[in-house]
């Protein structure tokens, strides 16, 4: 009874909130639906003719509302049984975000470097706390590495691993995912300031002092250090930027 109740409280405010599209609408109204039943990863999703009772549309519309889940990454239509509740969300995410990184904004650059430092910068307490001698030395022989990598691109991906060590000492996989999405992004901060050997040498200089605090546990050579590598990449990010309009 308590399902049914909840089936028609759905319906009846699928029916009042048709504020976008009908497919989006009905979008939202399954993702209500997959909440109000408590269903999780694994569980059938009512199927397509009940969906158009249950909602009161064509079953195009239904077809057209699983066609967006598959796309976000929650459902998934399997032969012979149907639509099964999936959770693929954080994948979707990272190829969405690959995809529009295309062309990006000096001002989406310099978000992300503002976010990356309340990643690394703002967790200085809890780094010093955790940081071990293996994780100190892994990052100095990815450091070494980046800067006796045989190209910039080579140089940049190994830069971001170097990056990648030091979120992976908070602990925290919802961070290290979060970093993992920026990384069309970052890696594009890091080539521009590695295209010249310079910027290679340097990118190194900082990444070694940033170890150097690190294991000293000097709280605020490190907040120094991290903010400046930061600020360094983002300085060579606008001065591109400069050069091109200056071209143009």
């Amino acid at each position: 009874m308590k399902a049914a109740l909840s089936d028609k409280a759905l319906r009846s405010g699928h029916a009042q909130n048709l504020g976008g599209s009908v497919v989006e609408d009905l979008v939202s109204g399954i993702r209500k639906l997959i909440d109000s039943r408590g269903l999780v990863v694994g569980d059938k999703l009512p199927s397509e003719r009940e969906l158009c009772d249950l909602f009161s549309t064509s079953r195009n519309t239904v077809r057209e509302a699983m066609r967006m889940l598959k796309a976000y990454g929650i459902v998934e239509v399997r032969p012979k049984i149907g639509a099964v509740i999936i959770d693929q969300r954080m994948e979707r995410v990272f190829d969405l975000f690959s995809f529009n990184t295309i062309e990006v904004s000096r001002e989406s650059f310099a978000d992300v470097q503002g976010f990356r430092s309340l990643l690394e910068v703002t967790s200085v307490d809890r780094l010093l706390e955790q940081i071990g001698d293996a994780d100190i030395e892994e990052m100095t022989q990815v450091n070494t590495a980046m800067r006796d990598a045989d190209d910039f691109e080579e140089a940049s991906e190994f830069d971001f691993r170097f990056h990648i060590r030091l979120m992976s000492v908070l602990g925290n996989r919802s961070a290290l995912d979060v970093y993992r999405i920026m990384k069309p992004v970052i890696i594009k901060i890091m080539v521009l300031g590695k295209s010249n050997r310079d910027g290679r040498s340097a990118a190194y200089d900082q990444h070694a002092a940033v170890i150097g605090a690190l294991e000293v546990r000097d709280r605020i050579a490190y907040q120094f250090h991290a903010q400046s590598h930061l600020n360094f990449g983002l300085e060579n990010f606008r001065s591109y930027f400069a050069g091109c309009s200056a071209e143009g």
